[in-house]
């Protein structure tokens, strides 16, 4: 007797060349966050074509659900926009929008969950599925706080059970997933401190508030306070990406600014970490005399897989792709607006690996990201089985 794994097997393999197709397409025509009414557009007509019903969430984004209206609800989703950057790959299909590229791999991911949801419409109509699927195309990951916010705040899933999503992968191998019990990526928040004082001369520093010297007190003292703050465990890291600083060699300026990020792997900690900053903040440049005007934007939380969820998902990978394809993979301080969904919902992210075996290994939000489209069917494959094991 045939298994509802062989048979996503067998439909996915069918489908595979059109979901490659599907993929170039979008990759062609990528859309920043917000913006993604073409790409909705697409899916909801491949959508069509197999007569699976929609709901539309805004100008961009979508839902659908496939199986039985009685049934435990799980939710796949994958996410729509591209970053604002250069395609510098020379494929046929490289980006057709001066500076916007799929450079995070989210076309692999929507061609994925389509790819996913045809199948199960096809083990459907030969037997109900064991699940109510929910297919949740969102908008806007690449933004802060994220598109999954107003998803939310949207009812788009209410009534899931478990929710689970893949994400591109170009350090491991295609043919292998990896999955993490546990936070995955890291909270990220982006501070930015402006300062302003009386400036003067080089010459007189006793007569100024030396605003350049307050900066780099706290370019070297806020991360090392935060790490004594901190516990350790919560893996906290606040890296400096900008400061900006006088005019000349000889002036002690009136104003500067410093911005960078704090992210960490722990949810607590990062629920306290706003009001902790702000007050070390005061503390360092209180000496100097400046004032000191806090921007601090909480981002996104870490995404922390739930136990049962992530084994789940374990199992789907074995069903989808035999054992040998579940790989252990590392925490990453990268955020990923996912984490929203699973403070409330148990689910699961995995990595999918897009490296061609022996390929060159590229890196995520870069515009040569080039990806093994052969990633995409193993994503279909793992996200159909993981509907049908939760």
């Amino acid at each position: 007797m045939t298994t509802s794994a062989e048979r996503i097997q067998h439909a996915v393999e069918r489908l595979t060349p059109d979901l490659v197709s599907l993929r170039r397409d979008l990759h062609a025509y990528p859309e920043l966050s917000w913006q993604e009414e073409r790409t909705t557009d697409v899916v909801a007509s491949w959508l069509d074509k197999a007569s699976i019903g929609h709901v539309r969430l805004g100008d961009s984004g979508l839902t659908a659900d496939i199986g039985p209206e009685d049934a435990p609800l799980v939710c796949l989703r994958a996410d729509l926009d591209a970053l604002p950057l250069e395609d510098t790959t020379k494929d046929p299909w490289r980006s057709t929008v001066p500076g916007v590229a799929h450079a995070c791999g989210h076309d692999v991911h929507v061609s994925a969950l389509v790819g996913a949801a045809l199948a199960l419409a096809e083990v459907d109509a030969e037997t109900p599925l064991p699940n109510r699927v929910r297919l949740l195309f969102q908008p806007a990951e690449e933004v802060m706080p994220g598109g999954a916010l107003q998803v939310m705040a949207a009812g788009a899933l209410r009534g899931v059970t478990r929710i689970f999503a893949l994400h591109c992968d170009p350090s491991l191998d295609v043919g292998r997933v990896g999955l993490r019990e546990g936070p995955i990526t890291g909270a990220s928040d982006r501070i930015t401190i402006a300062l302003s004082g009386r400036g003067g001369h080089t010459s007189r520093p006793h007569l100024t508030e030396d605003l350049t010297y307050a900066l780099g007190s706290l370019i070297t003292q806020l991360p090392a306070a935060l790490s004594r703050r901190f516990d350790p465990r919560a893996g906290a890291s606040l890296v400096w990406g900008q400061v900006r600083s006088g005019v000349a060699a000889n002036v002690i300026p009136a104003s500067g600014e410093l911005s960078g990020t704090l992210r960490m792997l722990d949810a607590n900690a990062w629920h306290q970490a706003e009001h902790l900053v702000r007050g070390l903040i005061s503390d360092i440049v209180k000496p100097y005399g400046v004032s000191a005007d806090v921007h601090y934007t909480r981002g996104v939380p870490p995404v922390v897989n739930d136990f049962g969820a992530t084994q789940l998902l374990r199992q789907a990978v074995a069903d989808a792709l035999g054992p040998a394809a579940v790989a252990t993979t590392m925490q990453s301080l990268g955020g990923e607006d996912f984490a929203w969904y699973v403070e409330s919902i148990p689910g699961a992210m995995g990595r999918l690996g897009t490296r061609t075996p022996d390929g060159p290994t590229y890196d995520l939000h870069q515009g040569n990201l080039r990806v093994d489209e052969a990633a995409i069917g193993v994503g279909a494959r793992v996200m159909a089985c993981a509907a049908i094991q939760a």
